[in-house]
């Protein structure tokens, strides 16, 4: 009766603590607030494990079946998965991330790196221990101070990885000892998007400005367009990206050195077009746009040859560097002297071209004439470019049964400002019609194999009718002699 009464009292309290066999009372606030849950699972599976025990002396004592022990057991192993859950969901809850710093800065090859600097930030793991009163061996078990496998990327605003490798691994990521990835940048940006991905799929993409190394401590030249080919009596822009890798100087001259000083040049801002000569960065804008505007003479001279190739310097020299700049400018500026006083600066090219430009002149283009007579046509033709003419042709549409000549036919050269006069004669038939007839002069040259034209020229000439000489003078006797009789008449009647 003793021993009946025993079990029933035992089922009933496995009842209250396991009501229906779910082995916890489950709470829907508690995937929201976690660590209550986490509280209320621990106090289950500590109950549950003093259950078990209980109920491991009760089966050596042979007071309940094994069939009630492996259900005790089952509840035991419910109560302390929930409660390794619910640990585990706080720990992952709680892991965190950090960009430390990310640092741009560029390599001896120069390509731009990125250094970027990552931390676990994971608060309060070793305050949970203590606040739950948590078994040592069980936390450590789960690390709850190692995110592991961190993935990292950079990104662009476009979402596009931009970064050299393109993902790189963290396999653990323990509290207290950040670690430094490199990396290699596609895209030369100041800010960019730090993908990371870690733990169980957490997910975090801050975007960060990019500290500059100021290891340098000078300014970083960019330009796409380093070489131009630029014609005589022309300009040219070359555009410049300027960015600051110093924590000493903010302010800096801008030189170029090595350009023959019959070439005029100046540097313009890019965003207003107005001129500059010193430029000065601040902490928020350390990336500065410019454009070195040049511009060439009309004729080749001693220092600006015809195609020639004039290598030059863009300098970005500090305030206080310009005394000393100031005394190796005016010669022949080498790399190593640059070096030498740890400046900034970049390579560009100049190629200087010129172009024929054909002219013709011609005093008079309107003739009136017989028929059977010659149309002498003169005609200056002139190079008005910045290359000599090589080869000056013309060409002419002449009416049906009608002839020229040209004297010289062909202007084997022509230089740069030089005229030469050329004799055109146009022979008129001698049975052609009356009237005006438009004759077109085309003239065309080679300059550096490229055909030149020069605007065409319309001749008109109006060939009039011959005149009849007998009934000419037939008409001018017969005038006279009418106005003798009329004279001869009159004195008749005034004698009378």
């Amino acid at each position: 009766m003793t021993k009946s009464i025993f079990l029933f009292l035992f089922f009933l309290s496995i009842s209250f603590v396991y009501p229906q066999g779910v082995g916890s009372y489950y709470n829907p606030k508690d995937d929201q607030y976690r660590l209550l849950g986490l509280k209320r699972a621990k106090e289950l599976f500590e109950s549950a494990q003093a259950e078990f025990k209980r109920q491991q002396e009760l089966l050596h004592k042979n007071l309940i079946s094994e069939q009630q022990f492996e259900k005790a057991r089952n509840l035991f192993t419910d109560a302390e998965v929930n409660y390794h859950q619910a640990l585990l969901a706080v720990l992952f809850e709680q892991q965190y991330v950090s960009v430390i710093e990310a640092v741009k800065y560029r390599a001896g090859d120069g390509k731009k790196h990125v250094r970027v600097k990552l931390a676990n930030t994971s608060s309060g793991s070793g305050e949970y221990q203590k606040l739950l009163n948590i078994d040592d061996e069980l936390f450590k078990s789960l690390q709850p101070e190692t995110v592991n496998n961190v993935y990292v990327s950079l990104l662009n605003d476009g979402n596009a990885i931009i970064s050299q490798p393109y993902e790189a691994k963290i396999d653990q990521l323990n509290a207290g000892s950040p670690v430094t990835l490199d990396f290699v940048l596609l895209q030369d940006l100041d800010a960019v998007t730090v993908n990371i991905i870690y733990g169980n799929g957490t997910q975090r993409a801050p975007k960060v400005f990019l500290q500059k190394d100021q290891s340098e401590n000078k300014v970083i030249f960019q330009s796409e367009q380093f070489s131009q080919e630029v014609e005589l009596g022309n300009s040219a822009t070359y555009n410049l990206s300027l960015e600051l890798f110093s924590g000493q100087t903010n302010t800096y001259k801008l030189e170029v050195v090595n350009l023959p000083k019959v070439i005029n040049r100046y540097f313009v801002d890019a965003s207003s077009s107005a001129r500059l000569s010193q430029f000065k960065f601040t902490e928020s804008t350390q990336t500065r746009r410019a454009g070195l505007q040049i511009f060439l003479p009309d004729r080749p001279t001693e220092d600006v040859l015809m195609d020639q190739t004039i290598p030059f310097f863009v300098v970005a020299v500090p305030i206080e560097k310009l005394k000393e700049f100031n005394k190796i400018k005016d010669g022949a500026v080498t790399e190593t002297s640059l070096n030498d006083m740890d400046l900034g600066y970049f390579q560009l090219e100049l190629v200087t071209r010129g172009t024929g430009e054909l002219l013709v002149k011609a005093p008079q283009l309107y003739f009136s004439e017989l028929p059977g007579t010659t149309v002498e046509v003169p005609l200056d033709v002139v190079n008005e470019g910045s290359r000599r003419l090589d080869n000056v042709e013309f060409e002419i549409d002449l009416p049906l049964n009608w002839t020229k000549s040209i004297s010289p036919e062909i202007v084997s050269t022509l230089d740069i400002r030089e005229d030469k006069r050329v004799i055109l004669k146009i022979n008129v038939p001698e049975n052609v019609s009356m009237g005006k007839y438009e004759i077109r002069l085309r003239t065309n040259s080679l300059s550096d194999d490229q055909l030149v034209k020069a605007e065409d020229k319309m001749i008109t000439i109006e060939v009039l009718q011959e005149a009849n000489v007998l009934g000419t003078v037939f008409i001018v006797v017969l005038i006279l002699g009418l106005v003798l009789g009329i004279v001869v008449f009159g004195i008749k009647i005034a004698k009378k």
